[in-house]
């Protein structure tokens, strides 16, 4: 590379450590990362620097802070990511003030349809891809509005926000990532409390897709600048978080090839249709006692939380970025190496899967060294005791929250 590549990261998750791991395995370099508050995914990390700007998610605050790490780091080539949906979409508002850094996500018009997941379902219709039956809402409703009659299926319900970005800027007691309502007064009693916080956007009902945390997969593609897909890795979940604010966040994974996927094509051509530029990640799932019956519950703009499995898989996303991004050419990568990722306690993945056919497929993946563990980084444990204890506290921790928000499959 012609430049030094810096990495530069809003947020601390998860979804932070994975890319810094990932430009540190790639480049040996550093990232840095600015955050509200210390997360214990980054805390003591050598890998990170992490700077804590209480205000970062306010959009004067964060280009006053990115502003002045650039006018510091002239000559560099700076590669700035979004590790929630709050902090990409103001990248994606604030590309043109943003112009010293590589920013590799897609453009307003995007963020301003498919973003939103009632206005992505509109897209998928233009394209034949399928996803569950869906009844959108603009505000508070009444129980007699929601029976399954007026709503076309039956229940139990998903019901979730159009907008996540919007969601959690205001929150309340008791917020979950995505409802399940039993009946029309559940139904309205959610809807209306997440109204009455104050989101404004639309609401989504949607039919429940039979079927556990391993009916669910995860698929992640690349794309260049001038919105040619570039790489496709396919991920078949073995666990979910069940944490009320995490549910549906992926705790494991297994890697099946591209090739075995058939919405993959699908996928690529909407994406290069709409000109979408960056990463995108989709949240899919296998209806039950179906061998194909697929259907697509939403896009992220950007990698998502569990990204590491695509690194782990041979794809490494930091390189995309630094590399692919502002390259021109036609080939795409369709991963079809088979790994087995995970960021939670093995053990726990074994005990919780409902899937013991997939659970003996990640034991065979890690007898045979086809295994990666997010935080599991030995160079960021060498002659650093902090963070080393730091990691065994949180997979203690994630192995407490098993025992109290799921059951045992094993």
């Amino acid at each position: 590379m012609d430049k030094t590549i810096t990495p530069v990261l809003l947020g601390a998750d998860l979804n932070c450590y994975n890319i810094a791991r990932a430009f540190h395995e790639q480049y040996g370099v550093k990232s840095y990362a600015f955050g509200r508050y210390a997360v214990s995914a980054t805390k003591y990390s050598k890998i990170i620097h992490f700077t804590c700007v209480p205000k970062i998610d306010e959009e004067p605050v964060m280009l006053d802070t990115l502003h002045r790490f650039a006018d510091t780091h002239l000559g560099e080539k700076l590669i700035l990511f979004g590790c929630t949906d709050e902090y990409v979409a103001m990248i994606i508002r604030n590309k043109n003030e943003l112009s010293d850094f590589l920013c590799p996500y897609p453009s307003v018009s995007v963020l301003e349809t498919v973003a939103k997941k009632a206005e992505f379902y509109e897209t998928c219709d233009k394209f034949g891809i399928p996803y569950p039956e869906t009844v959108v809402l603009t505000g508070k409703t009444a129980a007699s509005e929601l029976t399954a009659e007026k709503l076309g299926f039956k229940y139990p319900i998903i019901v979730k926000p159009s907008s996540s970005a919007d969601y959690w800027k205001f929150p309340f007691d008791g917020m979950k990532k995505v409802y399940t309502a039993d009946s029309p007064e559940e139904a309205e009693t959610i809807i209306n409390q997440i109204y009455g916080a104050g989101y404004p956007d639309k609401m989504i009902l949607q039919e429940f897709i039979d079927g556990g945390d391993s009916q669910m997969r995860v698929f992640t593609a690349f794309s260049d600048q001038q919105g040619k897909v570039r790489a496709m890795c396919l991920g078949h979940t073995m666990l979910e978080e069940h944490t009320p604010k995490g549910l549906g966040n992926h705790a494991a994974i297994v890697t099946e090839p591209v090739t075995s996927f058939p919405l993959s094509e699908k996928l690529k051509d909407m994406l290069e249709d709409m000109g979408y530029t960056g990463y995108s990640n989709f949240d899919i799932k296998l209806r039950e006692g179906t061998k194909d019956d697929y259907r697509v519950f939403e896009v992220n703009l950007r990698h998502g939380r569990s990204n590491y499995y695509v690194t782990a898989a041979g794809i490494n996303l930091a390189k995309l970025a630094a590399e692919v991004y502002e390259s021109e050419g036609d080939d795409c990568i369709r991963c079809d190496r088979s790994v087995f990722w995970h960021h939670i306690p093995r053990s726990t993945v074994y005990a919780y899967t409902d899937d013991r056919q997939l659970v003996e497929t990640a034991k065979k993946l890690d007898r045979e060294g086809n295994e990666s563990s997010s935080v599991w980084y030995k160079p960021d444990f060498v002659m650093n005791p902090l963070r080393f204890i730091c990691v065994l506290e949180q997979l203690r921790r994630q192995k407490k929250k098993y025992k109290i928000y799921c059951v045992k499959k094993g």
